[in-house]
């Protein structure tokens, strides 16, 4: 296949599906697990069928603009659904699987969807229990079973309504969609209050990707792993219109607990991870690591120690020299192998914050992750790496055509084609986001180095101003306490009091070693918790850590959470970030506790 896609110059979401249609036609476009085997759709299939779910979606009566509500798990029908709604003039609406039946039903109302496209009984259920109360939902379709109730209608059911409306029919609704039209409605996760949906068009998404491939090592025919929520953009952005324009290939992942098999099936060409996930490898790594035989052990040690001198000069654009090369043929390729990485370019970290300790601990095994930095209201990334230009730490530097500067009050701002039109149906939230000279103010603080690199702070909605008036930055040193390798979650605590503490959780997967190393006789979270000797070597620890920070920035008291954060208890988003209100309310005689 060509290194140069003919779809560079395609502006609109259509267009980028019908070139890619045409040029690689019988090329894979995304595969699925059905019975044990991995099912293929290639590209033209891929085109018709989201050509013909566009004509069903006409004869239920979508109108252009019209609202188009999804919710599923990752699969080709998701993919189409998104699409052929595009196709017919539709704004699709991710909806995270995780929402409840209230969530669902004010994004489906608030998105003015007169029809919802939903993955299976058990999420219709959702949308049946609010229905009343969405007056302009006409119908339901299920990507997965039927249902009796006539306003819904089974996947091969609208391919079965698609034949009443002509191909002509759809083909003048296409023609009319201009690059400023609206495309698609990202809701954001709702960390406070309720989800506002950011309006993308298809300008931003199609420039967004072309930048993005301009700037990183994918190419055309690579293959990638689908596992992240839709309705996330950076997912959307990096599984569905990427490898749109690239011909490449979509794998989706059976479920986040078989992603480490998946990974080695599919061996992909690129990955996207959330730090969750970076940072549950790395514990899944380190836990087999501390039962392997004395002799490994040492040799991981030796190249571990390699890697980290490598990594420092392949940052600078030094050779790693004839050690490294040493050690990435005898430790890091088969470690690659292992994760399933062995054929990956581009290992990705975004839509969190991630702890300095976990990049560093891939990094000395050769595998470099390479942070970018963004959020829905710019399409997803502002701010790139890659293998000529990357440091640890930072967040890269801006991506080519967009601008970041830093406010006087430290607040990054971003403008370019990729920011959004605004937040749909919120006049005012999008004034008080973007200025009258089109600079969108993420709310987030950050500096850039000497080399233009960008260092993220924290959320400047987070900084926490202690009694004494120091402002301090919580995710810094949560990413530091997340480097003491038995902790796997951690929220800094201490706006307007005398000094921060911490609430903690325990990484299962390090508990037992930890617990050698301390001579405890704790073998899990729960025993580890409580245990004198286990938290007398923990407080060791976090002493040392303190002992590099400044006065104000130390760790006074903490507290060992009795379980891990979660989306299904409540305190993380379903990209893992951090709710601090629900953290801080759930917790709150815990907090108190840590103050008396």
């Amino acid at each position: 296949m060509s290194s140069l896609p003919p779809t560079l110059q395609c502006s609109r979401v259509s267009e980028v599906l019908d070139t890619t249609g045409r040029a690689y036609g019988d090329q894979p476009a995304m595969r699925h697990k059905h019975d044990g085997l991995w099912q293929v759709t290639t590209w033209r299939e891929y085109r018709d069928q989201a050509r013909l779910t566009a004509r069903g979606l006409m004869h239920l009566g979508l109108q252009p603009g019209g609202g188009v509500a999804i919710i599923g798990n990752n699969c080709p029908q998701w993919f189409i659904a998104d699409i052929g709604a595009i196709l017919a003039g539709g704004v699709p609406a991710g909806i995270y699987t995780t929402s409840s039946a209230e969530q669902c039903q004010y994004i489906t109302d608030h998105c003015d969807a007169t029809v919802a496209v939903v993955d299976d009984p058990k999420q219709l259920v959702k949308f049946k229990e609010q229905w009343p109360t969405m007056p302009k939902l006409q119908h339901i379709i299920l990507m997965h079973g039927s249902d009796a109730d006539e306003r819904v209608h089974s996947w091969d059911e609208l391919r079965r309504l698609a034949e009443k409306v002509p191909e002509t029919e759809l083909d003048a609704r296409i023609a009319q969609q201009k690059p400023e039209d609206a495309c698609t409605l990202i809701y954001t996760s709702g960390t406070t209050g309720n989800p506002k949906g950011v309006l993308i068009t298809h300008d931003n998404l199609t420039w967004t990707a072309r930048q993005v491939l301009s700037s990183v090592d994918i190419r055309v025919g690579d293959q990638g792993i689908s596992y992240l929520p839709l309705s996330h953009i950076a997912e959307q952005v990096v599984s569905l219109h990427g490898p749109m324009f690239l011909g490449g290939c979509t794998w989706f992942a059976e479920s986040l607990d078989k992603l480490g098999d998946n990974l080695r099936e599919v061996r992909p060409h690129y990955f996207l991870g959330v730090p969750r996930v970076w940072e549950k490898i790395q514990a899944k790594m380190m836990a087999a690591g501390a039962t392997s035989s004395p002799l490994k052990q040492k040799i991981a040690k030796w190249a571990r120690g390699v890697g980290a001198t490598g990594g420092l000069a392949l940052q600078h654009n030094l050779d790693p020299g004839l050690e490294y090369k040493l050690a990435q043929k005898l430790v890091f390729n088969k470690v690659r192998l292992a994760l399933g990485l062995d054929r990956c370019r581009v290992q990705i970290t975004s839509a969190a914050p991630i702890g300095r300790g976990t990049l560093e601990f891939f990094l000395s095994l050769g595998v470099i992750l390479h942070e970018v930095y963004g959020m829905s209201e710019c399409t997803g990334p502002a701010t790139i790496s890659n293998h000529s230009r990357w440091a640890t730490g930072k967040a890269g530097f801006a991506m080519p055509g967009c601008e970041v500067k830093i406010a006087a009050d430290g607040e990054i701002l971003v403008r370019g084609r990729n920011v959004c039109k605004g937040y749909f149906k919120n006049a005012d939230a999008t004034a008080e986001t973007i200025d009258a000279e089109g600079w969108l103010h993420t709310g987030d603080v950050g500096e850039f180095d000497d080399k233009k690199m960008l260092q993220i702070t924290d959320r400047k909605k987070d900084l926490l101003i202690t009694a004494g008036g120091e402002n301090v930055a919580p995710q810094v040193l949560e990413g530091m306490l997340k480097g003491i390798s038995v902790i796997g979650q951690a929220v800094v605590v201490g706006d307007g009091r005398k000094y921060l503490a911490a609430l903690l959780t325990l990484d299962p997967e390090r508990v037992a070693a930890e617990a050698k190393l301390a001579d405890s006789p704790a073998t899990d979270a729960a025993s580890a918790a409580t245990c004198a000797k286990f938290r007398g070597h923990l407080q060791g620890q976090i002493d040392t850590l303190n002992g590099r920070l400044a006065q104000v920035q130390t760790i006074k008291r903490w507290i060992v959470l009795p379980q891990e954060l979660s989306i299904e208890g409540g305190e993380l988003t379903p990209t893992m970030k951090i709710k601090r209100k629900v953290v801080r309310e759930k917790y709150a005689e815990e907090i108190e506790a840590l103050y008396a």
